[in-house]
This record gives structure tokens, C-alpha cells and sequence, in this order.
């Protein structure tokens, strides 16, 4: 059967590979670092929880380049939040956190922009964050690393910068859920499958852009990816 129309898949660029990382789904972690559970209100390592954005939602930043994403609409204060992800390249539930690996195609950077503003309100009244972070062009990526020659991920440092001040700055290894048990946790309830993508949570300090800054982060061993925001979408 034939379709009414074609729809274009997002995929991101694989180091060393002419082919690319096929996007099904987006997950992210929230407040996974101490520091910014603290900031947010919380304490303590409660369970993981979980929310997603469109696989559409991704920007592409090439290798030395900068891509730029508008500032979205509806909002007055949006946060940048400077992330390991993890692709997964393996499908799997009910995945042990000793075999979890196996799972992992590669790393990359990435930055969850949120409408913090809307996130908040939304929290407040007990809806779902769609609104605050689900929206378009809020999950910008640099170029995967297979894991194969990645090395040191565990304990690397992340960080990110706007226009040259540094806001949060990190180590991989203060993660309260470290990715083996994320990826356990998650299959529980979840099928992975190969083209998922984990935003496994952001550190401390993460604040607000307007249109004009620049955002330059990463995460060693991965690279580094430059993020503009531009004017609001005419839109």
C-alpha cells in the first residue's frame, strides 16, 4: 500500500561513517545530577522519571560548525541544559545493568532547550511538560561517537558556555543514575529499540538565552558543538 505523502526521518551523523544514526525516539531523564535536583527543589536519589520529544526535535550541529535554532515561541524564559546522550543500537527490554553496553551504538552532545517558564507553570498544576519541552527544534546534537572509540565517557567532564561564560560545568560521574541503570530502569518500561536517543540529564547551573547568544558546550572524548539563537520563528 502506498503512501498519501513522504515524511522525512531525522537522523544524526556518525563519526568516521558516511552513513547516519536513524532517529525513532527521544527520551530524557530528568534531574539526574545532584546539584540540579538541588537547584530544582529536590534531594536525594529518587527513582528516575522520564519524558520525551519528537524525533523532529533534533538539530544537527556540524563537526566545527554552528547551528542555529529560533528562539520558540510562547515563552519568556528558555534554559539551555548541556547533556550526555547515548544512542542505543541494540533492541532490548528488560535489559540487566551488567548487559546494558552491549546496548550503546555511541555517544554525542547535546543541549535540552526548555521553555523553563511553561515547564514551571505546567509543574505546578500537575499537567505533562510538552509545552516546555517538547516543542520545535529543541534538541540540538553534535555527531555521534560510536562506542567503540569512545573511551572515559564514565568519568568525562561536561560543560557549556554562553558567549563565553561558562554556566555549567560537570563531570559525567555525578550522575545519580549512571547510564547502565538508566537504560535497565527505562527498559523496564520501554522496548529499546536501535535509533533511540537518551538525554541522560543535565548538571547545575543551567540558565536562560535570548535571541544572539551563543551556547558552546561538551563533553570530553565527544567534541564540542556551538548552538546560536536566533530571532523568534516569523512563524
Amino acid at each position: 500500500m502506498s503512501h498519501l505523502f513522504e515524511l522525512p526521518v531525522a537522523a544524526v551523523p556518525v563519526a568516521g561513517n558516511d552513513k547516519t544514526f536513524p532517529v525513532r525516539r527521544i527520551y530524557c531523564v530528568g534531574r539526574n545530577y545532584v546539584e540540579h535536583a538541588q537547584e530544582m527543589g529536590f534531594t536525594g536519589r529518587e527513582p528516575p522519571f522520564f519524558f520525551a520529544k519528537p524525533a523532529d526535535a533534533i538539530v544537527n550541529v556540524p563537526p566545527g560548525g554552528t547551528a542555529t535554532i529560533p528562539y520558540p515561541p510562547g515563552s519568556s524564559n528558555v534554559h539551555h541544559e548541556i547533556e550526555l546522550v547515548v544512542a542505543i543500537g541494540k533492541r532490548g527490554a528488560n535489559i540487566a545493568e551488567e548487559d546494558a553496553a552491549q546496548y550503546i551504538f555511541g555517544y554525542a552532545v547535546g543541549i535540552d532547550m526548555t521553555r523553563r517558564d511553561l515547564q514551571m507553570e505546567l509543574r505546578k498544576a500537575g499537567r505533562p511538560w510538552e509545552l516546555g519541552k517538547a516543542y520545535d527544534q529543541s534538541a540540538p546534537i553534535g555527531t555521534i561517537v560510536p562506542a567503540v572509540q569512545a573511551s572515559g565517557i564514565e568519568k568525562a567532564r561536561i560543560w557549556i558556555a554562553v558567549n563565553g561564560e561558562k554556566r555549567q560545568d560537570s563531570t559525567i560521574d555525578k550522575l545519580i543514575w549512571n547510564v547502565p541503570e538508566t537504560i535497565a530502569y527505562l527498559s523496564r518500561y520501554f522496548e529499546l529499540h536501535p535509533g533511540d536517543l537518551i538525554y541522560t540529564g543535565t548538571p547545575a547551573g543551567v540558565g536562560a538565552v535570548v535571541a544572539g547568544d551563543e551556547m558552546h558546550g561538551g563533553v570530553d572524548g565527544l567534541g564540542e558543538i556551538r548552538v546560536k539563537v536566533g530571532a523568534a520563528d516569523a512563524a
